[in-house]
């Protein structure tokens, strides 16, 4: 499990919660590394400013490390890196682009850098920028996706580099951790499971409709523009792949189209409970999730049916039987 990484993020658990737009708050971080695993904070285009009041609020609630999320497309993220090199904060999580620019500020101030990447070639260019570990995220997941499962892409990044490999997407209970560590992962990355939570902000329509999700209750949207989207389906689903149907196959499609029908839907989810024109982000394994509990009951849920299933196949494949 390589826990020599995990032990130097200062983290319990080799368990790191997904940086969630309008979820991963400070209350939900702070809840997750309370309760021995990463917390993460969301900032996405968040301001210096609005970052600093997250992370500020973070350190009120909770002792524990816990890591921040930077988006390299942030119009701030010189200011961004600047800010969090001297705010004391251990490890970044990072997407929308490569950290290489900046390893050198990270690294002078003692920060681990963990991307997230969708390809091999992409987990080899960050090998090579200098980060300390990478997250893996299948097309399984939630929100913005790749074109690979996790379960064909973690082995090829595993075999692919020799920095330390967490798995996401799809990893909905301790089964699926144990097979992310049977194809080569340290750890696993948790998201829609971490939004259903107790102490996740997220509206009560939004976990009441991750509670009813059945196996085939997500679509991914967004195909046209390069840029898909794992969602529950609901009225605006419906129309947005109507119109992206409708826009497929045009010599100069109107993409902004799109973007005006799904402008501000994942707050209205979030934030109003909008069931009908919100973007419900949440990954396939929203049908195992029936119940809220608290990050402390989910984690040691992973960890005892991980163990668990580990020790279960092993003695299965001790039988005389086999």
């Amino acid at each position: 499990m390589k826990t020599n990484f995990w032990q130097t993020l200062g983290v319990k658990y080799p368990i790191i919660q997904g940086a969630m737009a309008w979820v991963a708050d400070a209350d939900l971080a702070s809840a997750v590394s309370n309760a021995g695993g990463l917390g993460v904070i969301g900032t996405g285009h968040d301001s210096v400013d609005m970052i600093q009041a997250k992370v500020e609020k973070v350190k009120t609630l909770t002792d524990k490390p816990f890591a921040v999320n930077v988006m390299m497309l942030n119009k701030e993220i010189d200011q961004v890196v600047d800010y969090l090199c001297q705010a004391g904060i251990s490890t970044v999580t990072t997407g929308a682009g490569s950290p290489g620019k900046y390893m050198d500020q990270f690294n002078q101030a003692g920060i681990k850098v963990i991307p997230v990447v969708a390809s091999v070639a992409l987990a080899r260019r960050m090998e090579k920028d200098g980060v300390d570990a990478i997250i893996v995220e299948g097309m399984e997941a939630g929100g913005h996706i790749g074109k690979q499962t996790t379960m064909a892409l973690v082995p090829q990044v595993v075999d692919a580099v020799s920095i330390p490999v967490v798995a996401a997407g799809g990893i909905g209970d301790g089964r699926g951790m144990a097979a992310a560590f049977a194809l080569g992962a340290c750890g696993i990355q948790v998201g829609t499971r971490f939004a259903a939570s107790k102490e996740s902000n997220a509206h009560p329509n939004f976990k009441k409709r991750i509670f009813k999700a059945k196996d085939i209750d997500t679509v991914v949207t967004g195909e046209v523009t390069g840029h898909p989207v794992r969602v529950l389906r609901n009225k605006l689903t419906r129309e947005y792949l109507a119109l992206e149907k409708q826009l497929t196959g045009q010599e100069n499609p109107d993409l902004s189209q799109l973007t005006t029908l799904g402008a501000g839907a994942l707050r209205r989810a979030v934030v109003d409970g909008d069931l009908d024109r919100g973007s419900f982000m949440a990954g396939q394994i929203a049908g195992l999730i029936k119940e809220e509990e608290s990050c402390e009951e989910i984690i040691q849920s992973y960890m005892r049916v991980c163990q668990a299933t580990i020790m279960d196949q092993a003695k299965l494949w001790q039988s005389d039987d086999i």
